[in-house]
């Protein structure tokens, strides 16, 4: 259970760090790319090189680290762009009910996981809500980023989560966790490396202090975020057992959305529809749904 509260306030930190960007009107690019810096830079720290690089460098979850990196880079941009059009709350709902995809994904890969109606019903109360969560008739006219970016983050995000639940499912025990979160930070890091060059700003958007300081609050936060939920994932409880998945991914989530549109309305001073609210509410409800089925 700690490694699950512990989860939920590092991911809530992701969100309020991209939010703070925007207000005080910050560039996110090098947020991002020092963040992957600072974070690859703590698993290896924890792993204390327990296991070495030849070691690391032979490990069957090398080429799906790389995806996984290469989309974590990728989804990190859509949060920031999506928090500033979007707002804190809708990109909160449409990244955290990506839960869908690995529980789904779960019920593939593990014969004890099976499909339920409970769960059935879960999954398409997630779809509406995070449906009804980005709904803005103005949006629909004038505005499509707003509807597109959630939407497109709630596919994205869910193909990490899926990807990560694999790897965790397949590869990763508990003595890998730090190394395993340090190598996926490390292949966004380079990702971002290699975009480097092309961007017209280059490296002169990196000066002031406060890039770095927002850069290595982010990279803390989303270190915290991976390496916890897989902590949590692996964790046995005293009776030999692990808490099956469904709740775990069910109780993180339904943690951070109600964290982040707390956060949202309290700090940011967010507005939301009827509608909106609805699909918040609706959001929660499958998530308890999936962490009773």
């Amino acid at each position: 259970m700690t490694y699950l509260i512990l989860c939920i306030i590092s991911s809530t930190g992701i969100f309020l760090v991209f939010k703070f960007l925007d207000q005080k009107q910050l560039p996110s690019y090098p947020v991002i790319l020092i963040n992957y810096l600072v974070a690859s830079t703590l698993g290896f720290l924890i792993n204390s090189w327990s296991v070495s690089i030849a070691e690391t460098a032979q490990a069957e979850w090398i080429p799906i680290s790389i995806v996984i990196g290469f989309l974590f880079i990728v989804m990190f941009f859509v949060v920031a762009i999506s928090s500033r059009e979007a707002g804190i709350s809708v990109t909160t709902v449409a990244s955290k009910m990506s839960v869908v995809f690995p529980i789904t994904f779960s019920m593939m890969i593990d014969p004890a996981d099976s499909l339920t109606l409970l769960k059935s019903v879960a999954i398409i109360a997630t779809l509406t809500g995070v449906l009804l969560t980005v709904y803005e008739p103005a949006a629909l006219r004038t505005g499509k980023r707003k509807i597109l970016l959630p939407l497109l983050l709630f596919a994205g995000m869910g193909m990490v989560d899926a990807l990560v639940k694999f790897a965790q499912h397949r590869y990763v025990q508990d003595e890998n966790t730090a190394i395993f979160s340090a190598v996926l930070f490390l292949m966004a890091f380079i990702t971002g490396l290699i975009i480097l060059p092309f961007r017209k700003e280059g490296v002169s958007e990196f000066r002031g202090i406060a890039i770095w300081i927002w850069g290595i609050a982010l990279g803390i936060v989303n270190f915290g975020s991976i390496y916890l939920m897989v902590s949590a994932l692996n964790h046995v409880t005293p009776s030999g057992s692990r808490i099956d998945s469904s709740i775990i991914f069910g109780t993180n989530n339904i943690g951070i959305v109600t964290l982040s549109v707390l956060a949202g309305l309290l700090i940011f001073r967010e507005k939301l529809s009827p509608v909106n609210w609805l699909g918040i509410a609706v959001s929660i409800i499958a998530i308890i749904l999936f962490s009773f089925s």
